[in-house]
């Protein structure tokens, strides 16, 4: 996709701050700057969201969010690693190009990453039966 800033990154046609690359993902630091470490791991290929994302993908991705979480914890003194997705405008994602956020964390840090949910309305029995897959 030509006007996605992710696809521009990603592909060394926008300067970033690459953490790591290789042919198929990147990660590289939020542009944000609201924490420190906080990184962005994409594909290289453009994927709206997971929801459409196929499966060499995700794996890939998901491969290399774990390989930059390793070296968090064991190359740079982070003791932790949030990771973050949102898919979909209705979840909040703010870019459309599949994206997990990496968050290296440390005991006291005092960053709050996660979200403050309102609380459950309907009975667990009634929600798990909506939610249910078939084997």
């Amino acid at each position: 996709m030509t006007d996605c800033i992710f696809c521009k990154i990603a592909n060394g046609l926008v300067a970033g701050r690459v953490i790591y690359e290789d042919a198929y993902t990147c990660v590289f630091l939020d542009i944000v700057h609201d924490v420190d470490g906080h990184m962005l791991a994409v594909p290289k290929k453009h994927v709206k969201s997971i929801l459409d994302c196929d499966e060499q993908t995700l794996m890939r991705l998901m491969q290399t969010v774990k390989k930059v979480a390793e070296h968090c914890t064991q190359q740079c003194g982070y003791e932790g690693v949030n990771l973050l997705n949102a898919s979909g405008g209705s979840a909040g994602q703010s870019v459309s190009h599949f994206h997990i956020r990496l968050i290296p964390r440390r005991q006291g840090d005092e960053v709050d990453a996660w979200p403050r949910l309102p609380g459950a309305t309907l009975p667990d029995e009634e929600m798990r039966k909506k939610l249910r897959m078939p084997s």
